[in-house]
């Protein structure tokens, strides 16, 4: 089993308070090539989360815990709800039908908003409070955000998932590429089991 010394990105953006834009691009290209391949191989990993993403000596993530993974066909709706519920999608707090991919990006965009802001975007101890907040409320976008970054967390965490950001749309966003570190390749991508 491989050794990753830099621990959980919870931890990390804790100790950060918060992380700066051109770092957490660096962070979240990875992720979004992480879930690129887990989708191009039929594969929702449900339960996205900083506490579900490791961080080696260099700081390069390393996506774990898969254990409420499912895997799909093309088109295939999924119909469980699962995962942890500050990071759910809309759509899967609703009971409905939902397409993985989409409900993965909707978790992306809740680790995006965390990295930037050092706070999750819904929070509320009481569960059904916190359902009625990720399915009606706006989430607040601090001022000291880039426009570019506030711009890409308003489609990441589109209520409707029809209208949600894909991983195209993703890479080919403005903040997106604020990073030289879009060479990485899907291969080059570590997934732990």
């Amino acid at each position: 089993m491989e050794y990753v010394s830099g621990g959980e990105l919870s931890d990390y953006i804790i100790a950060k308070k918060r992380i700066r834009e051109d770092e957490a691009c660096r962070l979240f290209q990875q992720i979004i090539c992480a879930i690129e391949y887990l989708h191009e191989n039929g594969i929702a990993h449900r339960d996205l989360k900083p506490e579900n993403i490791l961080l080696d000596y260099n700081r390069n993530i390393k996506l774990i815990d898969f254990g409420l993974s499912n895997t799909y066909r093309p088109g295939e709706m999924l119909k469980t709800a699962c995962g942890s519920p500050c990071y759910a999608s809309p759509e899967m707090i609703a009971g409905k039908l939902y397409n993985g991919l989409t409900s993965d990006i909707w978790s992306c965009g809740i680790i995006l908003y965390t990295m930037l802001c050092g706070a999750l975007p819904f929070e509320d101890k009481n569960a059904t409070s916190l359902y009625r907040k990720i399915l009606d409320d706006d989430f607040l976008l601090p001022s000291y955000l880039s426009s570019t970054a506030q711009d890409l967390l308003k489609q990441l965490l589109n209520k409707n998932p029809l209208l949600r950001y894909t991983i195209p749309d993703i890479k080919q966003d403005p903040w997106y590429n604020i990073s030289d570190n879009k060479a990485l390749e899907v291969s080059e991508t570590k997934i732990v089991n």
